[in-house]
């Protein structure tokens, strides 16, 4: 099979311009991934969502040159484990165990370490699928987080973070060294992990958007723009020509004045 084979199968994603959708089986997951991966084609995002019907699914977001394609995988329940994707997309490891730490529901990656979790919640306690939220404890405990080790003759481990100097995202670092040769690193990071994804779940739909605008100041327009466009999907409604028009408001041959400006942006 080639992209091509799934894409064809695929329907229009509602509120998504461009974008299509395909539901797949558990046979199909994995061998869609390896022709998307042998065609050249890229894992944007996984993520998994509980529901009435089905109880879980499990979406993969791919970038292919024939378009974007969102895969869907429907599970019984939140025990079932669904096929991993890491040995496809390495960078799938990571997503799955952050999906894991919000749902409960784990891939068959043989990776289950923690990767938001960091103890700010109980591990038996599922963000986007409990209704309840367990009372913090007074004192949380810190996860044993086994990082891989690295023996031999002159190795030595240096721990670095989370809390270091710079303008990067915290994170704690783990160097195996010799001398100054690097043999190994792992980082751990998702400290700046706030539960947004919980807090959408507890506001009034048409309230989110405030939540969205907030998420990332540099991304304020981009965020609020797609929670427009997850509302429109789950409607099942398309934005009117004129409200997804794309252009430049100002022809190019010439500069707008500041009051000029000021007049669009107040209309």
């Amino acid at each position: 099979m080639n992209v091509r084979h799934w894409i064809d199968r695929a329907a229009a994603l509602p509120g998504a311009a461009g974008a299509q959708v395909l539901r797949v089986s558990a046979s199909e997951w994995r061998r869609m991934a390896q022709d998307m991966a042998a065609g050249g084609g890229r894992l944007l995002a996984l993520w998994v969502s509980g529901g009435a019907a089905p109880a879980v699914l499990v979406r993969g977001c791919f970038a292919a040159v024939e378009g974007l394609l969102v895969v869907e995988l429907s599970l019984a329940n939140a025990e079932e484990d669904y096929p991993g994707l890491e040995g496809i997309f390495p960078a799938a490891t990571r997503m799955q165990r952050a999906a894991a730490d919000l749902t409960g529901v784990r891939s068959t990656d043989p990776d289950r370490r923690p990767w938001l979790r960091h103890a700010a919640w109980p591990a038996s306690f599922r963000p986007l699928l409990d209704a309840t939220v367990p009372d913090s404890p007074a004192s949380p405990a810190v996860d044993h987080y086994p990082f891989v080790r690295v023996g031999g003759e002159g190795v030595h481990e240096i721990p670095v973070g989370p809390v270091h100097a710079g303008i990067i995202e915290p994170g704690h670092f783990r160097f195996s060294i010799v001398g100054e040769k690097v043999l190994w690193l792992e980082e751990r990071l998702a400290y700046t992990h706030k539960g947004i994804e919980r807090r959408f779940t507890e506001l009034p739909i048409m309230e989110g958007h405030r939540l969205a605008a907030r998420v990332s100041g540099d991304s304020a327009v981009a965020f609020s723009w797609a929670y427009c466009q997850a509302l429109e999907g789950m409607a099942g409604v398309a934005a009117p020509p004129r409200a997804a028009a794309k252009g430049d408001p100002f022809p190019r041959s010439r500069v707008p004045d500041t009051a000029e400006c000021h007049d669009r942006a107040r209309r």
